[in-house]
């Protein structure tokens, strides 16, 4: 049970992050300021497009629009959707009109698509329900689109990447890719701005291109502007064929003539002035020539060409169109006596009278007649209509009002009253005529304006409400609220401004410096001694803080102040300018003149007006220590006098110290070893006894107790010989230390030493001799062992060995092997060939 619920309160915990961070990277944030797009970011969409009027005739005002989309999609709140009349976010689905390029929620869209073609296609406004391609069109720009375009996935502006992502760096519902999208009007180009919202911006290619006139030389233009006009005249003959265009360089065909002259009409009767333009007009008189059968005149009104046959010449028809006659054009056609027989208005019966000219009369056949809503019959003459008094009360196409027509025959008219709808916007009521389904978007804009009215953006109506005012660059006019004359520089806000952090600049009673502080005309104090409530549901009464003007401080002014003790002069606040202890030690010399006072910092009266700084008066301590003074160099006994001035007596306390070989313990005044110099102290440190240490040859110190390493001069008798032991004398240690003296062998011992070596060198030889003889007896021992034994050996191989059929034959039937072989291969290749 427990594990469950930590479970699901995981999970809603993950889900309530998940909401945070989609609503922390929506582009409705509140929270968002414009800085940014008004810092850098306006920085680099301006670069973008100024970009486009850098090379000849180039036009920031066809760039208005494209610019004007992508300030929007910037701006924190700027893209609304019209329909839901909300904030279209970073992270939502969204598509763009062809037409107008205003932006939708993708479920917004796809349910005005839907809605609009099911009011189109209703049966009760259409009989071919079902049958057709029914358009919907766009809520703002009225584009119509096929069902087929509807649309049913999230793409980017270009139309690249389905679902692009969402990048912080980019612009909002954008891939990032280069449009690449076909100008309009076609150029043969494609735009170059990355994926962008709205219209693209003119073609920004250079072209080579003439004039209109192509009299001028071709020069490098932009694509988007390169017709261009040289402005000398243009030359070409005008259509009246006698005079030349005289406008400047122009696009399209020339002018009419602006040229009069004296014109014939077409019948050549009137001649008038006329513009050279129109070299051909009619005058109202009739043509009146006489026809080809000379006996009536043509009675058109000025034409051109030949009057034509006489419309009474030939076979003619009675007026039934039954029988024809051949008669002179003199001569009218007569009637034939037959029945008229012609369809009568009514188109169900026909004419019962003789054939006549003129027109049939009307049916006086009574019928059984239906009325138009075909609810009531009646017998009446065929040629009345009729129509009852009932009145239709269908519903129109609005699903609101009854049809009310007297006899509806069922198609019952489109509602003409007003809709009169309260709009998305919740300001206005629709005005268009009353209908079925949603409203369209109200058509209307709202300025919203900064505090002072200088800044102001345009929004759909409705979205005022929700859109913050616009950053205001202008300075706050409002009159300052303190004592200065003018308040510090900030710009246009709503509400209260903000505190006056103005130096006061009061001029302050006491000393008469200028109050520093920050102007406290207006400080927030909280209320004290106000009424608590007893409960949440108790409203307070007063508010718990007030506006209220506070005294100035005390005065900062650091006034240089010196001490009790005059140890030091310190900057100290005007107010509180006095006496005062540094807290320092005292430090006056005392009487001893060895040491100083050590009373925290104090007032010192002076005696004499010549007494120093450093000169302790009644006020100071008094020395109550012993002799502190540095003793002479190796006493150790302290001075004997309280502390003092001046130097200490001579100490007269015996000191024991060692002599110089460490043995015996003299007893010696202590004036005298620390009066005494370096040889004084050697001769007072000395036993008067033999030195005891030993020399490196190990014999003892002769000298008397001395400082230091002893003397390397001993002369104490010892023996030494010749390298062989033979020869031996008695020298002095020293000289023989010194390697100053040695003993060499004589001739004799050089002759011992020559036959003794010769003795080790026949004894060496002798050994040497034996050794290899009793190698070679061993050598020759093992030979003979070795060739016994292998007789016995081959005697047993020659019994055991026996050869084999092919060991005895192989050298013969290798050869005849190798020849059949040949023969076989020839007999092959022979069949082959």
């Amino acid at each position: 049970m427990s594990q469950r619920k930590f479970e699901e309160i995981k999970k809603a915990n993950q889900a309530a992050a998940k909401k945070f961070v989609e609503e922390h990277f929506s582009s409705s944030s509140e929270e968002e300021g414009d800085e940014d797009f008004e810092g850098k970011r306006g920085k680099i969409v301006a670069n973008t497009f100024t970009s486009y009027t850098t090379q000849t005739d180039g036009d920031m005002r066809e760039l208005e629009r494209t610019r004007q989309y992508v300030h929007e999609a910037f701006q924190a709140g700027a893209m609304t959707c019209l329909i839901c009349i909300a904030s279209v976010k970073r992270n939502q689905a969204v598509w763009s009109c062809s037409g107008c390029f205003c932006i939708f929620h993708m479920p917004c869209i796809q349910k005005w698509a839907k809605d609009s073609q099911f009011l189109v296609s209703s049966p009760l406004t259409d009989d071919d329900f079902g049958k057709r391609d029914y358009p919907w069109p766009c809520p703002k720009c009225r584009f119509e689109y096929k069902r087929s375009d509807t649309p049913s996935r999230y793409y980017c502006y270009c139309g690249k990447v389905e679902d692009p992502p969402l990048d912080p760096w980019l612009v909002p519902h954008s891939c990032g890719q280069v449009c690449e999208r076909e100008f309009k009007p076609p150029c043969g180009h494609k735009c170059l701005l990355l994926c962008h919202p709205g219209p693209c911006p003119p073609c920004p290619k250079m072209v080579t291109i003439t004039c209109y006139c192509k009299k001028a030389k071709p020069i490098p233009r932009r694509c988007s502007a390169k017709e261009w006009s040289c402005q000398l005249p243009c030359g070409r003959k005008l259509l009246c064929g006698h005079h030349k265009c005289e406008s400047p360089c122009h696009a399209g065909n020339c002018p009419p003539c602006p040229r009069v002259s004296r014109q014939k009409c077409v019948c050549g009767k009137q001649i008038a002035e006329r513009s050279c333009a129109s070299p051909l007009w009619h005058c109202d008189q009739v043509c009146g020539k006489t026809l080809p059968c000379g006996n009536h005149t043509c009675e058109q009104v000025c034409h051109v060409g030949a009057c034509g046959e006489c419309p009474r010449s030939g076979k003619r028809f009675c007026p039934c169109q039954k029988s024809k006659f051949s008669l002179p054009c003199t001569e009218d056609v007569p009637t034939c006596g037959d029945s008229c027989d012609k369809v009568l208005e009514c188109g169900i019966h026909r004419c019962s009278q003789r054939c006549h000219r003129g027109p049939c009369e009307t049916c006086r056949q009574e019928v059984e007649k239906h009325c138009r809503c075909g609810k009531h019959t009646k017998r009446m003459p065929c040629h009345k209509p009729y129509l009852c008094e009932t009145k239709c009360v269908k519903m129109r196409d609005c699903q609101k009002h009854q049809c009310r027509r007297k006899c509806c025959p069922g198609n019952c008219p489109p509602c003409d009253q007003n809709c009169g709808r309260t709009l998305g916007c919740r300001n206005h009521k629709c005005p268009s005529v009353c209908h079925r389904g949603s409203c369209y978007p109200c058509p209307e804009t709202v300025d919203v304006k900064c505090n002072c009215g200088t800044t102001k953006v345009t929004v759909p109506c409705g979205r005022e409400r929700t859109t913050r005012p616009p950053k205001c660059k202008e300075q706050c006019s409002r009159p300052p609220t303190c004592h200065h004359t003018s308040q510090e520089k900030h710009r246009c806000h709503f509400g209260s401004c903000p505190p006056c952090h103005q130096p006061c600049q009061k001029v302050l009673e006491k000393c008469g410096h200028l109050c520093p502080a920050p102007c406290h005309d207006q400080a927030l104090i909280k209320q004290a001694g106000r009424h608590q409530p007893t409960g949440p549901w108790e409203q307070p009464s007063e508010p718990a803080f007030i506006q209220t003007a506070l005294p100035c401080p005390p005065c900062q002014v650091p006034i240089p102040t010196e001490c009790l003790g005059k140890h030091e002069v310190s900057p100290l606040p005007c107010h509180a300018v006095g006496p005062y202890s540094c807290k320092r030690v005292c430090g006056r010399a005392l009487d001893c003149q060895n040491h100083t006072c050590m009373k925290e910092c104090h007032k010192v009266t002076e005696i004499d007006a010549c007494i120093g700084k450093n000169k302790a008066g009644p006020e100071c301590l008094q020395c109550e220590e012993g002799c502190s003074k540095s003793r002479p160099l190796g006493c150790p006994h302290p001075c004997v006098l309280p502390c003092h001035p001046g130097e200490c007596p001579p100490c007269v306390q015996m000191l024991r110290i060692k002599c110089h070989c460490k043995i015996t313990s003299l007893y010696v005044e202590c004036r005298k070893i620390t009066t005494a110099d370096e040889n004084e102290k050697n001769l007072l440190s000395c036993c008067k006894n033999q030195c005891p240490k030993e020399l490196p040859c190990g014999h003892r110190c002769k000298e008397m107790c001395h400082p230091g390493e002893c003397p390397f001069n001993c002369n104490q008798k010892v023996k030494l010989r010749c390298p062989c032991k033979r020869i031996k004398k008695e020298l002095q240690c020293n000289k023989v230390r010194e390697n100053q003296i040695s003993i060499e062998c004589d001739t004799t011992c050089k002759e011992m030493k020559r036959k003794a070596s010769e003795i080790k060198e026949a004894e060496a030889k002798a050994a040497l001799e034996e050794e290899k003889r009793r190698q070679q007896a061993e050598l020759e021992a093992f030979e003979n062992r070795l060739k016994g034994r292998r007789k016995k050996n081959r005697k047993r191989d020659e019994v055991a060995i026996e050869l084999t059929l092919w060991q005895k034959y192989k050298y013969y039937l290798l050869p005849a092997g190798a020849v059949v072989v040949l023969v076989f291969a020839w007999y092959i290749a022979h069949d082959v060939a």
